[in-house]
């Protein structure tokens, strides 16, 4: 089962607070579900812009981005089918500090962005798993039939992480990354998000 391996990578799993406060905001979590989705299909395209010279790389990063506008497409299905507006939203703060301790040299950068980019699918997978027995039928089989492709997209950004880094271990990368991952999912945030961390009370 892909979520063993998931599990075991990541510090912790996402507070039952975080679950319930998921129950509140249902336009919400399709919502932000939505930006999530095309956030990662840019990220792919992108790493493909910068990075022309490995064809492992073009070809996972083309497959994820299809499979991620594919879910994007889904789920504002469903937004539409249930009321739902597509609205602008604030992203919340989860990405961008995961981020700022990418390195800005190479291979360091394309290092430390697939690992984050594989921190962010692991989680996603997480809470989709966790989140599902809560949820309406239609929902719960929609974000089951998703876990397979994220933790492949998880599977191939660790992949090619090590492939890019050679012969240097990188564990002390994936260390640092899943140790701020952790802070942010357990801290407070304001604002509901997909990836927020648990609400103020």
């Amino acid at each position: 089962m892909p979520l063993t391996a998931i599990n075991n990578f990541l510090l912790c799993e996402t507070p039952d607070a975080w679950i319930q406060s998921a129950l509140q905001h249902p336009d919400m979590l399709l919502l932000d579900h939505a930006n999530c989705e095309k956030k990662a299909a840019s990220t792919a395209l992108n790493l493909m812009y910068r990075y022309v010279d490995d064809f492992e790389l073009l070809n996972k990063m083309s497959r994820l981005a299809r499979e991620e506008l594919r879910h994007f497409e889904q789920v504002i299905a469903l937004m539409e089918a249930r009321g739902i507006a597509y609205t602008q939203e604030t992203a919340s703060r989860y990405a961008a500090e995961l981020r700022k301790p990418v390195r800005t040299h190479e291979p360091g950068r394309l290092i430390d962005t697939l690992i984050v980019g594989a921190i962010i699918e692991a989680r996603s997978c997480e809470r989709f798993a966790k989140l599902a027995p809560s949820l309406d039928m239609e929902l719960q089989k929609f974000y089951l039939s998703l876990l397979k492709s994220e933790a492949r997209h998880f599977e191939d950004y660790l992949a090619l992480a090590r492939k890019a880094a050679g012969t240097q271990s990188i564990d002390d990368r994936i260390a640092l990354f899943l140790e701020r991952e952790k802070g942010l999912v357990e801290s407070q945030d304001e604002e509901f998000r997909f990836h927020s961390g648990v609400l103020t009370p």
